[in-house]
């Protein structure tokens, strides 16, 4: 938990500090000073009578009860000190600047572990060890430059890395960005980025509160608590972009099935962000961008006006925005054209020219608010070439972007011609966007995000009693076909009928009572149509036998599986158990196009039956299980439904490790799953 002390404290003892402001116990001193700390500071230090000003304690033992610690001393004399603090001088926050524990050594992990005890044994809260510290409006507990203005409506950051969380404010600051809180969580011994989500969330106030939430995650420890908090604080009005770093696959574990070889950790958090509601960004830049959009007014539609003095970049914001799925619709006004300077265009991007004014530019904007009702942001672009200043301009924006109902995005590109403009632009309170392309690809990918999911998840109903009961009776591994068979009917999943026939006379029975032509396949190989173990539109029972006597020699085979011979679509759903994420469930088209296609969709479990139409909307293939060229499409409903019958079941059998349904076949009107594999894993 996070007290009160961490959050306003009255008093802060620096353990460790120092004279020398190169050192974290001295830069952290000497922040705590220059940024005006309304309470009492504290200094211990043996070696020293006196540190910055401040009379310096020798021991622990000296100071007064004590709201906050950060302590700047070796790993080893940590834990001693915190109980003494938490014991004696009633400090009930902490923060540990220090290296030297779990990610150095199993030594460090255990002085890590007594230190968390005696923080939980008395109430308090920890942030790091091995982190930079934190700060807000009422202290800078930070050992690192730059300090941002700490305003209450600007930005809460969390960050995972100390380093990361210093060069994201350096790409931040410069733009006009404010902070109202920064966090660095370090080794996040008691506290994590999501405890911090977790605090903000159950905090929040919309009156008082920051309405933007930064995160930057290395390991997503806590996902069910990341997606409760996020979405929760999305619903309330606020917005949430993160980077989670370590995307590749280099660390997947092996799988023997479809699903297990597409299920990775960076495709789960994936799916988490998107059903929270979380934007998620790739670099320091694009996270910066992104929440100074998040400062402005929401873009409530998708068409855009470029306002421009200068050409080429207003051609490559309209290639961006174009790119990422908004639109620059084209305008004419005959009235509005009427009041610029010959050679100007309103067609959109509607350019004023190099010579065009502070007072033009209140035309323009004045249009797309009241006249173009098809306008639902502004994006204005205006540096200069140095011949003359721009502070009208720079004012006049500032008064428009006050007084209209649309967003209006200043890009400010002249960083060094009008460096002191935008200096009193920012200075207004106001942000800069100085790439128009790094503007445009933020601003589509805001607006591309979908709003979190709800609170509560409906579930289709399932025979709870008999899944548990196969389940329970199971070992590790891959279930019989039988069994498979009995845990698709139970979760209520259609599928063909089918047969597993061990000799050739089981074979012919089979294919009798299924009705030919039928389907074989061989039981055991993973890849079945890799070994010529899959054979299509066997239509008589001579053909049966020659077919059984041949597939049974395949490497691995244990039986042969009957089954009718379905036309239609072939799509594919499957589930797979990722580390602590729970499971993600997969679909896209079936059959062999999921190695050639990839073109597959995830989300985690639960999946809503909105959530599963999403998914399938949005593959690639989407226009083929519409039906394209006049061909038979397939129900998408029918789909979806399979899909949340999967992640149904697999809340209620968490020991699933992978599950392929592959192919389902079917059209309009019907939908049967023709082959499934279920691993269990214990």
């Amino acid at each position: 938990m996070i007290t009160q002390q961490l959050i306003n404290p009255k008093s802060i003892v620096i353990i460790g500090g120092s004279n020398d402001t190169t050192k974290p116990g001295g830069k952290v001193v000497k922040n705590l000073i220059d940024n005006h700390f309304g309470g009492s500071i504290f200094v211990v230090n043996p070696k020293e009578d006196e540190i910055q000003g401040i009379k310096c304690n020798k021991n622990v033992d000296e100071l007064p009860h004590c709201d906050l610690a950060i302590l700047a001393i070796a790993a080893k004399y940590c834990p001693e000190t915190v109980e003494k603090l938490a014991r004696d001088k009633q400090t009930r926050a902490f923060i540990i600047l220090s290296a030297g524990f779990h990610e150095e050594s199993k030594e460090g992990a255990l002085l890590e572990e007594k230190i968390v005890n005696t923080v939980n044994q008395y109430g308090a809260c920890l942030i790091g060890p091995n982190c930079i510290g934190m700060m807000n409006h009422n202290h800078t507990s930070v050992f690192t430059t730059p300090i941002p203005k700490l305003d209450p409506k600007g930005v809460d950051f969390i960050s995972g890395s100390g380093a990361t969380a210093v060069f994201i404010m350096e790409a931040s600051i410069p733009k006009g960005l404010r902070f109202a809180s920064v966090y660095s969580v370090g080794n996040s011994a008691q506290l994590g980025v999501e405890d911090v989500l977790q605090y903000l969330d159950e905090t929040y106030n919309p009156e008082t509160s920051s309405p933007v939430k930064l995160l930057y995650i290395e390991s997503v420890n806590k996902p069910e608590m990341l997606l409760k908090h996020a979405s929760s604080l999305i619903r309330k009005g606020c917005k949430i972009a993160a980077i989670k770093s370590g995307s590749s696959d280099a660390g997947s574990r092996a799988a023997s099935s479809h699903t297990g070889a597409l299920a990775s950790p960076d495709s789960a958090v994936e799916s988490l962000f998107r059903k929270a509601g979380i934007v998620r960004c790739h670099c320091r830049e694009e996270l910066a961008t992104v929440a100074c959009i998040f400062m402005h007014k929401p873009l409530k539609g998708k068409n855009i006006a470029i306002i421009t003095h200068a050409g080429g970049p207003a051609v490559m914001l309209t290639d961006s925005l174009s790119n990422g799925g908004l639109e620059i619709p084209r305008l004419e006004n005959v009235d509005l054209l009427s009041k610029l300077f010959p050679g100007s265009s309103v067609a959109n991007p509607i350019d004023f020219l190099a010579t065009g004014t502070a007072e033009q530019l209140g035309y323009i904007i004045d249009a797309c608010e009241h006249d173009f009702q098809n306008i639902d942001g502004m994006a204005v672009i205006f540096g200069s070439p140095g011949l003359f200043e721009v502070y009208d301009v720079y004012k006049l924006l500032d008064e428009k972007m006050r007084s209209c109902s649309k967003p209006i995005f200043p890009i400010l590109p002249s960083i060094i011609n009008v460096k002191k403009e935008i200096e009193y632009f920012i200075e207004l309170g106001r942000i800069n966007f100085p790439d128009e392309v790094n503007f445009g690809n933020a601003l589509c990918k805001v607006y591309n995000t979908p709003n979190p999911i709800p609170e509560i998840i409906e579930q289709p109903e399932i025979d709870t009693v008999t899944i548990r009961s196969i389940i329970d009776q199971a070992e590790n591994g891959y279930l019989h076909p039988e069994k498979v068979q009995a845990l698709l009917d139970a979760a209520g999943i259609p599928r063909a009928g089918e047969a597993v026939a061990s000799n050739k006379e089981e074979a012919i029975h089979a294919a009798s009572e299924l009705g030919l032509p039928v389907v074989m396949k061989v039981v055991g190989p993973v890849h079945k149509s890799d070994v010529g173990g899959v054979v299509l539109n066997v239509k008589n029972f001579d053909q049966v036998a020659i077919e059984f006597d041949r597939m049974i020699q395949i490497k691995d085979t244990t039986a042969i599986l009957i089954q009718p011979m379905l036309s239609g679509h072939s799509v594919y759903v499957g589930a797979a158990k990722v580390s602590n994420f729970g499971h993600a469930i997969f679909c896209g088209l079936g059959g062999i196009y999921i190695e050639v296609l990839n073109d597959i969709l995830s989300s985690l479990a639960p999946v809503s039956y909105e959530e599963a139409l999403n998914m399938i909307s949005r593959l690639k293939s989407y226009k083929i299980i519409q039906g394209a060229r006049g061909q038979e499409g397939l129900n998408e409903k029918l789909f979806a439904d399979v899909v949340t019958h999967v992640s149904a079941l697999c809340k209620v059998a968490p020991e699933i490790a992978e599950m392929d349904i592959n192919p389902l076949m079917g059209n309009m009107k019907v939908l049967k799953a023709v082959d499934a594999r279920i691993s269990i894993e214990k």
